[in-house]
């Protein structure tokens, strides 16, 4: 069928009809119709309403949650449009809309066939992903998911997993998503008067045309002088619960860090946080002294003088061992240089707690080992000092407790554990934090896939 938009006509008709179905062809339209009820049954099983299987691309969605592989299900999504778009629609319509480019219009939709074919093999990939997770939830075999992809099949195998008895998928997306919320919803930290208390109950988003819960019933209570590993594995909501604690992000969350509340009183507890970003923000061409004393211009409140500031400066510089490179450019510190003077930076403003986001990223075991020796005796001063590291078994005998964090089944990050080294040892049952991340970690990530289970095992630890 020739485009209309080459012909420069334009059929209303014609035009639904290819973005619809991508066709006007009987045989492709009844096939199209089939597919969606099965689908609609599929979806149903499966606990989400049958009706988004009427909407293009929101099925490929809808279908990679029933398979427990949501964000494969997003770019599905997104390219299934894109490619619907280029087809209706091509390279070809401006020049289309001069009758007399006929041949530059022949071009355009060349181009577009070639951008279609590339879109069209990535949209395969993800379709033997979300097809793979469903094979999985129905516990049938993979050779499946060949006659989901395949056109003369494509029809048959929803109609059958829809309206076929025998296949029953092995759990329903709201029915986890209830269970999950309900294991860990009860109680909450005890306030304390000195020290952290986080007691947070959600934390959303709104992704995708939807809400999107990031964090979830996360409560503890971390006192003063305590050195805390954060662990979890990507998308566990690392950052996300660190910007929840220190007020950048607010949650659905009550946080108190020495009496005081974090959300509320933000104005003031603002110089009772420090929180170090993975990336170093420090101009090359100042001079390490020059930095400081720019910080603590930001850090420290306006009422504070500059000799207080250059006393301030001068004390960091010290704990720091800065002072021999004070003159120097920043540019031309050595990498572990650089990570002091970051950490100076935030611990200007003497704060109460101290956050770190991969402060040992680039540096060899010696150099980090001495960093997080300084950390140690910043807390033994009677800090609270939460860090993330990739390699945490290196220092391990530093810290005091871990946080775990762990994506569930629903995708949300929730709380698998939190208490000392020792505990969490036997707790998980392996001696190396690294091991502990990858038992929480999903299957298709490489881990054990043991998420659900430490989160209710510690849930029905806190609550009984």
């Amino acid at each position: 069928m020739e485009s209309w938009l080459v012909k420069g006509v334009f059929d209303p008709l014609e035009f639904i009809g290819t973005l619809y179905f991508g066709t006007l062809s009987w045989y492709t339209i009844v096939c199209r119709l089939l597919m969606m009820l099965g689908i609609w049954k599929i979806l149903e099983k499966s606990g989400i309403k049958g009706w988004w299987a009427l909407i293009p691309w929101a099925r490929d969605y809808q279908l990679a949650r029933c398979a427990g592989r949501e964000p494969e299900g997003r770019v599905l999504s997104v390219l299934n449009f894109v490619i619907s778009m280029v087809d209706t629609f091509g390279f070809a319509t401006l020049v289309a809309l001069h009758r007399d480019a006929e041949a530059q219009a022949a071009n355009a939709v060349i181009m577009a066939d070639v951008l279609t074919l590339t879109l069209g093999l990535a949209s395969v990939i993800y379709q033997i992903r979300v097809y793979s997770g469903l094979c999985e939830v129905y516990g049938v075999r993979k050779r499946w998911l060949w006659a989901w992809i395949l056109d003369p099949t494509s029809a048959i195998v929803p109609l059958i997993w829809g309206f076929g008895k025998k296949f029953q998928p092995a759990w329903q997306v709201e029915d986890i998503r209830a269970e999950m919320a309900r294991l860990a919803s009860r109680g909450s930290a005890d306030v304390m008067d000195e020290g952290l208390t986080v007691n947070l109950e959600e934390r959303s988003a709104t992704e995708f045309f939807q809400k999107k819960v990031l964090l979830r019933d996360i409560h503890m209570s971390i006192p003063q002088g305590h050195m805390v590993l954060l662990l979890g594995g990507s998308g566990a909501g690392k950052t996300t619960y660190l910007n929840a604690i220190n007020g950048y992000e607010k949650a659905d969350a009550k946080v108190l860090l020495n009496g005081s509340d974090m959300y509320t009183q933000y104005k003031k507890m603002q110089y009772e946080v420090g929180f170090v970003p993975q990336a170093e923000m420090m101009r090359g061409k100042d001079t390490v002294l020059h930095t400081l004393l720019d910080a603590a211009k930001l850090r420290l409140p306006q009422d504070v003088t500059a000799a207080q500031r250059r006393e301030r400066v001068n004390e960091v510089m010290d704990i720091f061992g800065l002072q021999p490179v004070k003159n120097n450019l920043v540019e031309k510190l050595s990498g572990g240089q650089k990570k002091r003077l970051s950490i100076s930076m935030e611990f200007i403003s003497n704060p109460s707690l101290f956050i770190l986001d991969e402060p040992d990223s680039g540096l060899d075991g010696v150099m980090a080992r001495e960093l997080f020796e300084q950390l140690r005796k910043i807390t033994d001063t009677g800090k609270i000092v939460i860090v993330i590291t990739h390699t945490p078994d290196r220092v391990i005998d530093l810290f005091d407790d871990v946080i775990v964090l762990a994506k569930d089944s629903a995708r949300t990050g929730r709380l698998a554990f939190y208490g000392s080294i020792d505990e969490a040892r036997a707790f998980f049952g392996r001696e190396r934090m690294e091991q502990i991340v990858k038992s929480v970690n999903r299957k298709e990530e490489g881990g054990d896939g043991l998420a659900d289970d430490f989160v209710m095992k510690y849930a029905e630890v806190q609550h009984g």
